[in-house]
Parts: C-alpha cells; sequence; structure tokens
C-alpha cells in the first residue's frame, strides 16, 4: 500500500451523468438501532438485507418504468412466469466502502452498469439504462445509509438484478422485465487474517464454451457451475478451476473469480492473466489490477497458460505467487493445485508479496486511504 493514512478523494471522482427519477416509499417497519448493531456487529456474507430494495419494470409498449424504493419483502410471481423456466435472468455485484470522514463511496460502478447491459444483451434482454443504475445505487444507500458498516475491510454489498417476467411458456425473448437492487452488510472476507486457498481442476466439466454465454453475468453460468464446486470440495479443494471447453487444457478462471499468476519478484516481478476469448467473464477488478500492477511498476499482460505449464512453472520456481480476484474477496492467494494427474504447491503455499502488494492497493483505493488516482470512486452517500 503506497499510503497508510486517510487522503481526500476529489468530488471529480463522481462522474456525471444524467440522473433517473426515483420514487421513494419508505418501510413503515425498518429494524430499530438495536437490531440494526447486533446485525453489524457479525454481519458474515449475504445473511442479512437491509430494510429497502429498488425495483424497476420494462415493457415492450412503455420501457422502463416506475422506478421506486420499496420496502425490502418477497416476490409474488406466477408459476408460468417466464424466467422460472428459460432462465433469463442477469445479476452484478458491487460493494459500497464508508470513507474516514463518513461518506459512502462504491468502485467503478459504470464498468459494472455496463457490463450489465452487455449481460442483458447476450440474453435478449432489454438492457438497463446507465442513469438508472446508477441512479438506483445513490437512492438505496441514502435511504439505507445507516447499514453502511465502519469496521475494517466490511462493506455493504450491492445486488443489481433483472429477470424476464412475462407470464407463459412459449420459447422467445419475454416482452416484460424487472429489475431489482438489493444490499447485504458484509463482514471482512478474511475475518482470521489471509488465507491461502486450495484449487481443484476441472477436467470433466466446463464452465462456457466459445459462443456461449461465458462473459455474461448470468444466473445459468453459475447454476452449471455448482456439480464441479462440489467435485472440487469432494477432492479437500476450497474452489475450482476452469480449463478451455475445446483442448481441455488451458487455464481460464477460478469458481467466480479471474486468475492472476506472477512470475519473478520483486521490482522485475511480471504478472499475467488469462486473456478475454468470450467464455471469460471481464472482470473489473481484474481489469482494475492490470491497471494498478503497471502504476506500481510491474510488467502486466494478458496471455494463455496451460494447466502443464501452470504445474512446470512452480516446479520450477518461475511462477512464484498466484491469486485469484473478485469484488467478494478483491484478492485471494492461491496456495495449492490439485488434479487428476496430481498436486502441487505455488511457492511456499502462503500469500506472496506482490498478491497482498496489490491487494493492499486495490483495497486502500476503494476504502479511501491510497489515493484515487484514476478517479475509479463514485460517491453514493
Amino acid at each position: 500500500m503506497t499510503s497508510t493514512q486517510p487522503v481526500a478523494t476529489p468530488a471529480s471522482a463522481s462522474l456525471p451523468d444524467e440522473s433517473w427519477p426515483i420514487a421513494v416509499n419508505a418501510s413503515s417497519s425498518p429494524r430499530s438501532a438495536q437490531e440494526r448493531a447486533a446485525i453489524l456487529a457479525e454481519p458474515g456474507f449475504g445473511r442479512y438485507f437491509t430494510d429497502h430494495m429498488v425495483r424497476a419494470q420494462w415493457t415492450q409498449a412503455d420501457g422502463w418504468r416506475d422506478a421506486e424504493v420499496v420496502a425490502y419483502a418477497p416476490l409474488s410471481l406466477d408459476p408460468a412466469t417466464n424466467f422460472i423456466h428459460y432462465g433469463q435472468a442477469i445479476f452484478e455485484g458491487l460493494k459500497a466502502y464508508r470513507h474516514a470522514d463518513g461518506s459512502v463511496w462504491t468502485f467503478r460502478p459504470h464498468a459494472n452498469a455496463e457490463r450489465f447491459q452487455n449481460s442483458a444483451r447476450r440474453l435478449a434482454m432489454a438492457p438497463l439504462p446507465i442513469p438508472l443504475f446508477l441512479s438506483s445505487l445513490e437512492a438505496l444507500v441514502r435511504i439505507d445509509e445507516a447499514w453502511v458498516p465502519v469496521a475494517e475491510e466490511c462493506s455493504l454489498y450491492l445486488r443489481p438484478f433483472m429477470f424476464s417476467t412475462e407470464v407463459g411458456l412459449g420459447v422467445r425473448p419475454a416482452n416484460a422485465y424487472e429489475y431489482l437492487l438489493i444490499a447485504s452488510p458484509a463482514g471482512a472476507y478474511f475475518s482470521g487474517g489471509i488465507e491461502p486457498v486450495s484449487v481443484w481442476l476441472s477436467q470433466e466439466y466446463v464452465r462456457a464454451a466459445p459462443g456461449g454465454t461465458g462473459e455474461a453475468k448470468c444466473a445459468g453460468n453459475y447454476a452449471a457451475s455448482l456439480v464441479a464446486q462440489a467435485q472440487a470440495a469432494e477432492h479437500g479443494c476450497d474452489q475450482v478451476v476452469w480449463l478451455d471447453a475445446v483442448e481441455r487444457q488451458w487455464i481460464e478462471e477460478m469458481g467466480g473469480m479471474n486468475l492472476y499468476f506472477v512470475y519473478g519478484s520483486g521490482p522485475t516481478a511480471r504478472i499475467m492473466t488469462p486473456e478475454l476469448t468470450g467464455a471469460l467473464l471481464p472482470g473489473v477488478t481484474r481489469a482494475s489490477l492490470l491497471t494498478l500492477a503497471r502504476d506500481l511498476g510491474m510488467q502486466a499482460e494478458e496471455g494463455r497458460i496451460s494447466a502443464q505449464q501452470w504445474r512446470d512453472d512452480c516446479a520450477s520456481g518461475a511462477i512464484t505467487e498466484v491469486f485469484a480476484c473478485g469484488t467478494a474477496a478483491v484478492v485471494t492467494p492461491v496456495g495449492q493445485a490439485r488434479s487428476a494427474k496430481g498436486d502441487w504447491t505455488i511457492g511456499d503455499g502462503q500469500a506472496g508479496p506482490i498478491t497482498m502488494l496489490l491487494r493492499e492497493e486495490l483495497l486502500g483505493i476503494q476504502t479511501g486511504e491510497v489515493p484515487d488516482r484514476h478517479n475509479w470512486l463514485y460517491r453514493l452517500a
């Protein structure tokens, strides 16, 4: 981390966008301050939700309309609702952080908004306007600002999602969609210190194929991944690593995270992440780390690495560290890899210095402790 002292974030970090009108219908029964404090003391991840949510509807006749903040509540769906049967459902994930001055910021929401649009297009859904995406984040965080934690590495996780709502069993793009935004306080991902994870190379299953939905953040991709994740657990691993669908040898990504490989150490270190082929999710954290590594004087690139090369380069010492990255954990060290052909350890099996440097630098920007040189932060409250 380049700085240990809080720094002021420039007001210009909130990029100007046309706002979208969102009505506010506040909950008549929000949790008490005492109930909220008890939850924030030990929030976990995705276990508790704030008092409100945002919703908006799209129809062919009227486009996007009726954007409003409402009380968090169950949904009522007809059994023949289109997405239940045909899977037109997408989502995003980002976090809101409390800064030292009490303000609340999120990280690169424009990138999430653009990816949300791209996911919608791939699933033949109606893209959500970027101003509506950003305004929904602001509206929800402002009414539920008290839910944003203040503890170190804690955050408010924001989950925008959209699904088709047409009632009927015709197999075609739906003529109606609903957008929702919910929020959940999240504790520190590594509450007991940074722990390297072990990974299982899946050679029986694939996550995505060329021409498929790999670069879309859609619900079906995650459903299809669960059997391989269970297989990884059976082999004593924390996560699954996906290989390409054609040759079954090229590393793609890890579970719901992108992967990075570190060659060398110190000022001459080089980091490499698998290139985007249309089958990988273009992670916002992945893209940010390419930039930050270069800012820190490292060589950072996209390329290809096979499972065998990964193993051989670890054996020779060429690969010194491996880490995964994503919204939830930011940066996660990988200590051991396992496959049907054998197991191997990365470096000494612990979190390496390059991994930790990049993690601290990125988290420092997100929490306002490191200068935001690229205007990535966006103020929500």
